[in-house]
């Protein structure tokens, strides 16, 4: 007698889906998708205008505060005297003070004389001096109330600048080589491709509801100076084997808790195709991207699963309408950093002077005195970099010396130590609502200790010093990466402290790094750390071995 069929349960529910825009999954699925399909973000600009400037903070709609003012570069900072063991625990509108946090986008890094003195002007009058280079290359000013918000943005946009999508779900800064079309070794020259994207998608609605943000990169520069390897877009130059210059595209890099570095598409991409082919992965990203829980909603995760094949497939076949030509992969990058920092010959006979800001903070005041120091030596353009350094253009030969001088005097060291020219540190817990420990002080701070203990180190080593997990200042691929946390000094109290990351690095080896079990270190203990761990690597490294080489074969004893 066969077994009777079971009954269809009648309460059994389809598989929740990722959120999935291309598969039907239009429901917002959390607050954050709920608030989008609400009102677009880009629409809260008028509103600042017309009410939030005149009625003042407490007038801001909460949906608008806390999400779609992002859309236009603004986030509350973090209110004064909340302790980093409270981050994760108080409400948002307990963290929130009545100012924000304002950021300047400057795509490709490329700033005017004038442009550079109207963002001085800026923070000197309304952000208390305050200004920060970012490791995506905009300037970050503090203090800002809303009313100040339509006066700032008219300033801006008079010379050309923006903060519009400077953060929030959307495509944000645009990474280029601070260099472009001027280094004698790149490859082939970005700008105009990254200006053609900003202008036919930066604020349009076609990609402003995107499942989180949005991170690109387009650089032909040979020491890949805009890291590639981990960002969600990259279109890196190359040379196929018939001599056209291109661009090879990478997909699905990203940090934070879950690091992964972006996969090849394999895919030629002519300079007149960039913007269509930025477009459409942009497109794959908003339809196909998990839009369910934010954790898992870049676009990192859907390569990842999908793998690179299928996502070339589908950006051809349901995006681009034609295939791409395969093409060659990027040359290995030359140097040992990949930054600009000193002087350095341009293509023209000039020179470029690359400097070292310590871990990116300035003020007005220095952004003015940059402006003048490289009007007086015939400069009219200055750039910004992804390691929060900043580079003047266009010297000529004998004026070389004098600027060197000049910006040396003035704290802008040309010829930094290791430590001062590859360390980086996030905004942290002075500004910061998502930080649980200090960082730009604690960095800086260490740089002198190091510079005064380790004189004559001069090997490349990265220190890149975050307040939290999210990795802003790209920990997982610093030769040394110190993640914030409450850690338990020797007297048994929860101090501020780092859970440390040992040899991560990007390149021809890209790894991303090694956790040591129980490697913690408070504030206070960094600088014994670190020259520790320098000395041994000094002591046991072979000839031309990295410090991210020597790590992985380090003893664990040789690494606390």
């Amino acid at each position: 007698m066969s077994t009777p069929a079971r009954p269809a349960n009648r309460h059994h529910k389809r598989p929740r889906g990722e959120g999935q825009w291309a598969l039907g999954y239009r429901e917002p699925l959390n607050k954050n998708e709920e608030n989008k399909k609400n009102d677009d973000g880009l629409n809260v600009r008028q509103r600042i205008i017309d009410v939030y400037s005149k009625r003042g903070f407490d007038s801001i709609d909460p949906a608008d505060l806390r999400g779609r003012f992002r859309w236009f570069g603004l986030y509350t900072q973090r209110r004064p005297g909340i302790d980093g063991g409270k981050t994760a625990i108080l409400e948002p509108e307990e963290l929130d003070d009545r100012y924000f946090m304002l950021r300047v986008r400057i795509d490709g890094g490329q700033l005017s004389l004038e442009q550079l003195r109207v963002i001085a002007d800026i923070s000197n009058e309304y952000g208390r001096g305050t200004a920060d280079i970012t490791d995506r290359q905009n300037i970050q000013l503090h203090w800002i109330e809303v009313e100040a918000v339509p006066d700032i943005w008219e300033r801006l946009e008079a010379v050309g600048l923006s903060t519009m999508e400077a953060c929030g779900d959307t495509p944000r800064v645009i990474l280029g080589c601070p260099l472009a079309g001027i280094d004698a070794d790149e490859v082939i020259d970005g700008t105009a491709q990254i200006h053609e994207i900003n202008e036919r998608y930066i604020g349009s609605p076609e990609f402003s509801n995107l499942p989180r943000k949005f991170k690109s990169a387009i650089s032909g520069c040979s020491a890949h100076c805009t890291v590639h390897e981990i960002n969600d877009i990259a279109f890196v130059g190359v040379v196929n084997d018939q001599g056209e210059q291109g661009f090879d595209v990478w997909v699905g890099g990203g940090l934070s808790t879950n690091p992964m570095f972006a996969k090849r598409l394999g895919a030629f991409v002519r300079p007149e195709q960039v913007h269509e082919v930025w477009a459409g992965i942009c497109g794959i990203f908003r339809d196909y991207g998990y839009r369910r829980l934010r954790h898992r909603a870049r676009i990192k995760f859907l390569v990842s699963d999908w793998g690179a094949e299928k996502f070339r497939k589908v950006l051809e076949t349901e995006y681009l309408s034609y295939e791409l030509p395969d093409g060659p992969a990027p040359e290995v990058p030359r140097g040992g950093r990949r930054d600009h920092v000193g002087v350095h010959p341009q293509r023209d006979g000039n020179f470029y002077v690359g400097f070292a800001p310590k871990v990116g903070r300035v003020d007005g005041d220095k952004l003015h005195q940059i402006a003048d120091i490289a009007e007086r030596h015939g400069s009219t353009r200055v750039r910004t970099t992804v390691e929060q350094k900043m580079v003047i253009l266009d010297v000529a030969p004998d004026q070389v010396e004098s600027i060197v001088k000049e910006l040396e005097a003035a704290d802008l060291q040309v010829n930094p130590s290791t430590f001062r020219r590859q360390t980086m540190a996030c905004t942290g817990i002075e500004f910061c609502k998502l930080a649980i420990v200090e960082t730009k002080a604690t960095a800086s701070d260490l740089i002198d200790e190091l510079e005064r203990r380790l004189p004559d180190f001069a090997e490349p080593l990265t220190i890149n010093v975050n307040g939290c997990p999210n990795s802003c200042a790209r920990i997982q691929v610093a030769d040394i990466g110190l993640k914030g946390q409450l850690v338990t000094n020797d007297k048994g109290e929860q101090v501020e402290g780092f859970q440390v990351h040992l040899g991560g690095s990007v390149g021809l080896n890209p790894n991303f790094g090694r956790k040591v079990r129980g490697l913690k270190a408070t504030a206070e203990e960094l600088p014994d750390y670190v020259e520790r761990v320098v000395r041994n690597f000094e002591k046991q490294k072979n000839e031309g071995e990295t410090f991210s080489e020597w790590v992985q074969r380090a003893d664990e004893a040789d690494l606390k």
